[in-house]
Order: C-alpha cells, then sequence, then structure tokens
C-alpha cells in the first residue's frame, strides 16, 4: 500500500472503473454510488466496500459511470473533514480558526468538492477510532468511522451541470491524524456546568460526573471530553478520570472503549495545553500543487 496521495494524483484523469480498480488495488476499499450522486448501489452501502478486484470489476462493468465511495475511519485508514460551501453559508473561516489554534493543519490532500466545499484528508489513527459526527452551526462535518465520502474523479450534478471531486493540493509532508473530539469542541464548544469550576481549582469529578451520566445520545461524547479535560486540567489524575467519568459515560450509553478513548483524547489534548484554537477558500486553478499544510487560501 503506497497511501492515497500519490493515488489521488493518478485516478484524476482515469474512467470511474479504472479508478475504482485503481484505489482497490492498493488496499483502499471502494463500493459503487448512483451516477452523479451519493447514494450507494449496493444493498448495504459502505458496509459492502471491498478491495477484491473482482467485485469491484463486475460492479463498475454493470455501472460504468458509478461513482466512486470510500468508507472512512478504520475500514480505510483515512478520515475526512468535510467542509461546507454554500451561498448562503460557509465553513472555510471556522476551518481556518481551527487551524490557526493547530487543530487541523496536518491534512494529507485537500479535495474541492462540487458544491465549492473542500474535503481535508487525514491519516486515520487505528488505535484511536472516531465517530462520524456533524457541526452544523460551524458548517463543518468530521466523516470517520460510520461515514463515508465520494472520491475523485466521481461527478455530481446532470450531464448538462455537473461537478468533479478534484485534487486541488497534497500535502509535501506525512500528515497526522486529527482529534475529531478537540475540534468538534472547538467548533461548537458545550455550555458552561453551573456553577463553573476556577482554573485551577479543584473540580468536584462526582458532580461532573453525575452530569455526564444524564447526557443523551448525540451530547454524551463531547460532554465525556469536556468534563475530562476540565477535570485534567485542574490536577485530577488519570486513574480517577478513568473510573468516575469512565463510569459515568458507560451509563450514559458509551462502551467502555469509546469513553476510554474519549478520556484520552482529553489528557492528550490537556497535556500541552493545547487549548482547542484554518484556511478558507481554495480557487478553481492550476493543476494541484503540493502545500507545506498551510492556509488553503480560500
Amino acid at each position: 500500500m503506497i497511501g492515497i496521495v500519490p493515488i489521488l494524483a493518478e485516478v484524476a484523469a482515469l474512467p470511474l472503473p479504472q479508478a475504482a480498480a485503481r484505489f482497490a488495488a492498493e488496499s483502499i476499499p471502494v463500493f459503487p454510488c448512483v451516477p452523479g450522486e451519493k447514494r450507494p448501489l449496493t444493498t448495504h452501502g459502505f458496509h459492502d466496500a471491498t478491495t477484491d478486484p473482482r467485485t469491484v470489476r463486475a460492479w463498475w462493468d454493470k455501472w460504468p459511470m458509478a461513482n466512486i465511495g470510500i468508507p472512512t475511519g478504520a475500514f480505510s485508514g483515512i478520515d475526512v473533514v468535510d467542509i461546507d460551501r454554500r451561498p448562503e453559508h460557509s465553513g472555510f473561516a471556522a476551518f481556518e480558526r481551527a487551524r490557526r489554534s493547530r487543530i487541523t493543519g496536518r491534512w494529507e490532500a485537500l479535495i474541492r468538492t462540487p458544491s465549492g466545499g473542500i474535503h481535508a484528508y487525514y491519516p486515520t489513527d487505528v488505535d484511536h477510532p472516531q465517530q462520524s459526527w456533524q457541526a452544523p452551526s460551524a458548517h463543518i462535518d468530521f466523516r470517520g468511522d460510520g461515514g463515508y465520502i465520494l472520491a475523485p474523479p466521481s461527478i455530481a450534478g446532470t450531464a448538462s451541470n455537473a461537478h468533479g471531486y478534484t485534487v486541488i493540493a497534497t500535502a509535501n509532508r506525512q500528515g497526522a491524524a486529527i482529534n475529531a473530539d478537540a475540534l468538534r469542541s472547538f467548533l461548537e464548544p458545550l455550555p458552561a456546568v453551573p456553577p463553573r469550576p476556577r482554573r485551577l481549582q479543584p473540580v468536584n469529578v462526582e458532580g461532573l460526573a453525575a452530569w455526564v451520566a444524564a447526557r443523551g445520545e448525540g451530547e454524551r461524547n463531547r460532554a465525556l471530553f469536556w468534563a475530562a479535560c476540565r477535570a485534567a486540567e485542574t490536577g485530577t489524575q488519570p486513574d480517577q478520570l478513568h473510573a468516575v467519568l469512565g463510569a459515568a459515560a458507560e451509563e450514559a450509553g458509551l462502551t467502555a472503549r469509546e469513553a476510554a478513548t474519549t478520556i484520552r483524547s482529553a489528557l492528550r489534548v490537556t497535556a500541552g495545553r493545547c487549548k482547542p484554537t484554518l484556511p478558507a477558500r481554495a480557487h478553481q486553478g492550476p493543476p494541484p500543487k503540493r502545500l507545506d499544510n498551510g492556509p488553503l487560501g480560500l
């Protein structure tokens, strides 16, 4: 396996069937989607993704204009930050702020989407799987475990108004896994838990645990991350965090592994006190260029 970046450069000029076969040949699982759309053509969607050459060939023999879907997360080794852009809103400014805060800077490739947005590709940390999520207020989504993206040279739209997924930049150094919990907390900070503990003063870990245990689906992982950060930055020991907050997170519905992963993520963030504080609008222009993971220049 040679990695996603060289393959992206190759497939850009290939027909869809050959591009799908090229991804599969380098151990990147693919599955077919409706031509011009994101909807899977297979019964189980991204769960059907495979690297088996005969299966991939059979799919694109049957649907030669099918778009190429790639599952994100541990399945493919690719995580993606999806930056939306519409006439009425854009996620570019929020992504730029996150880059300046050292959260999103180590991407491997930037792909322009048909709507004018950006897919920023990152390598997956297989030891710390991260679930997909959406941050609607920031117009940014994260595609990790449980998600998928369309890859170049897929096309969205009708024959008379079609736009492709195109490579606009690749990094000239190795990318690094993104901390999706830190990014989400940066984009959509949780409200303070009253009374809010004063910085560097001991916190009531049991009180934070009770608050975490009461969170519902969709909020419990972020709540655990926030509570673990608050407790860790005021001196609570890791074993207590795992014992007390981990149990509370399991009560809220997370698995023991999910809780442990989130707490470890919070400990990494608070260890160097790199607070959860990048580029904004890429332009149509010359062929993909190699960048040093700097601003998008949007």
